[in-house]
């Protein structure tokens, strides 16, 4: 009979009703990917539901859709690129960074291995393919500058997306806008090698390459907060057990086992933030400064406008 008043505790216990999880919506800013890695990583050993999180991922039909979504108050955050935020907050758009998926560039100005640009100064009268306007071409500006060499030595073509198969065939001569982490290995699965020129090597200034962006008009501080911790535990947890993780991402769907997954995988691993909430306010300030500098934006805003650090108290 002294067990009684302990087991009747226990069934008390089970009968507390368990707390809705928080539904929040987070697009990508493309089909799912090894960029991704650290969120899904965070669904599937759900870290997310510790944070009492229940996260809709969702792939856009649309790459530029994400962000104005968001501004739009119908999803709750997405991934985008630093570089497209800054003009979007130029356009109107409410919208600001809180978190850093990817940490560095994974843009390159990228060329054939073999072909007839060795180094920039090779560039001269040669055509170079991009796929968007605007920051890309003000990327290849400022490569060119180091090499003493302007936008009317070149001539830039829009191949779409094909940025790989436009330079295997011989098209252009360079591409922008390919990365570094998954065109390279695909050209060498096509049968062609090929090179990048790293825009941080090469005078543009260094800048996150996807990050997580929310309406702070309408964004839960908490949730946020909640959200990324979730995914820097994902990150850290590909760092300290990668085959582990790579199992698990990869048993996701049948199309991220092959071998170019697998290689970008590998490639993109050290290039995840470990602190995803974290703010380098110093590297929004420089960008915003290269923009205006380009003339791609109309004056330069504090980063304030542009990024929070929601751990900040």
């Amino acid at each position: 009979m002294k067990h009684l008043p302990l087991a009747a505790a226990a069934l008390a216990l089970l009968a507390q009703p368990v707390l809705a999880a928080d539904k929040v919506t987070l697009m990508l800013d493309w089909f799912v990917n090894p960029d991704h890695a650290p969120i899904i990583v965070a669904q599937e050993k759900g870290f997310f539901a510790d944070e009492g999180l229940e996260v809709e991922v969702v792939a856009p039909a649309d790459p530029s859709d994400p962000p104005k979504l968001v501004a739009a108050g119908k999803a709750d955050y997405a991934i985008s690129y630093q570089p497209q935020l800054h003009l979007q907050v130029h356009e109107g758009l409410p919208l600001k960074r809180v978190g850093t998926l990817v940490a560095t560039p994974l843009n390159c100005l990228m060329v054939k291995a073999d072909g007839p640009v060795q180094q920039l100064a090779d560039l001269k009268g040669k055509k170079i393919g991009f796929s968007v306007s605007g920051v890309e071409e003000a990327l290849v500006g400022q490569i060119l500058g180091t090499a003493g060499l302007t936008m009317a030595d070149v001539e830039m073509v829009n191949v779409n997306w094909s940025l790989s198969p436009a330079l295997i065939a011989g098209q252009v001569d360079a591409t922008i806008g390919a990365y570094r982490n998954f065109e390279l290995t695909q050209m060498r699965l096509e049968g062609a090698e090929g090179r990048c020129f790293f825009v941080e090597e090469s005078g543009v200034p260094t800048y996150d390459e996807l990050i997580f962006v929310a309406n702070p008009q309408t964004m839960d501080k908490d949730r946020t907060t909640r959200l990324l911790h979730a995914v820097e535990r994902g990150a850290q947890y590909m760092v300290n057990h990668p085959d582990e993780a790579w199992q698990l991402f990869s048993a996701t769907a049948p199309d991220l086992k092959d071998e170019l997954n697998a290689e970008a995988w590998k490639e993109t691993l050290p290039r995840f933030s470990q602190s995803p909430a974290a703010l380098d306010q110093g590297r929004y300030a420089r960008f915003e400064q290269f923009l205006h500098d380009a003339g791609l934006v109309d004056s330069v805003l504090p980063v304030s406008d542009l990024a929070m650090d929601v751990g900040a108290q």
